[in-house]
């Protein structure tokens, strides 16, 4: 057991009292965001914001880039996505849940191929090219970058990026030292799954609004 605890948590030696404790907190309003979304409620954007401006300073404070940039992109979109969730389309209805139309899926290809090659110059530039984590990095911040694109816009899909991403995260924070968030990410893959099957359901009993 004790092995087990070393191996889990041993690297928290070398924190200060306040940025773990800063990053429980960031991990525990970032499931509170997850869970919001799957319930389609509009504090998905508030409770994110306040997880991802956590992130940002530590991420800052410990030279991840990619991961910073992810959650300094995800607090901009959550802006975004408030504004997009609230908005009327009518004089009753806000944006519905709907799936990604063509235009979207082409602008998704081209937000996932722009990330890979910005993510990989910011990378260069700070000489952060240095493993294999750099190659992992890239692409879990293009398929997040698409993925909270899809869900500011209220599109369905957006789930199947969450999936996609969480699943390659649980290891990477592992191997990163970031148990908590390692931690964290394993929850969000579950909650993806069923949030996925939520809105589905919403989507089946709403045909009128595809």
């Amino acid at each position: 057991m004790t092995e087990i605890f070393n191996l889990l948590f041993s690297q928290y030696k070398t924190y200060s009292t306040t940025e773990t404790t800063l990053e429980i907190i960031a991990v525990i309003f970032g499931f509170l965001s997850v869970w919001f979304s799957k319930q389609n409620k509009i504090w998905v954007f508030p409770t994110g914001m306040i997880s991802t401006s956590i992130f940002v300073y530590l991420l800052l404070k410990w030279e991840l880039l990619g991961d910073m940039m992810i959650n300094g992109y995800y607090f901009i979109m959550s802006v975004y996505g408030w504004y997009i969730w609230t908005r009327k389309v009518d004089d009753t209805h806000v944006t519905p849940i709907s799936r990604t139309t063509q235009i979207e899926k082409k602008t998704s290809i081209y937000i996932f191929f722009s990330t890979l090659v910005f993510v990989f110059i910011v990378y260069k530039v700070f000489d952060k090219w240095t493993s294999w984590v750099a190659y992992a990095d890239t692409i879990t911040t293009a398929i997040f970058f698409v993925g909270m694109w899809l869900m500011a816009k209220r599109k369905i899909e957006n789930w199947l990026f969450w999936i996609a991403g969480n699943i390659i995260s649980v290891p990477l924070y592992f191997y990163k030292g970031f148990t908590f968030t390692s931690f964290q990410y394993l929850g969000f893959t579950f909650i993806a799954i069923f949030g996925y099957l939520a809105w589905k359901k919403n989507l089946d009993k709403n045909p009128l609004i595809l």
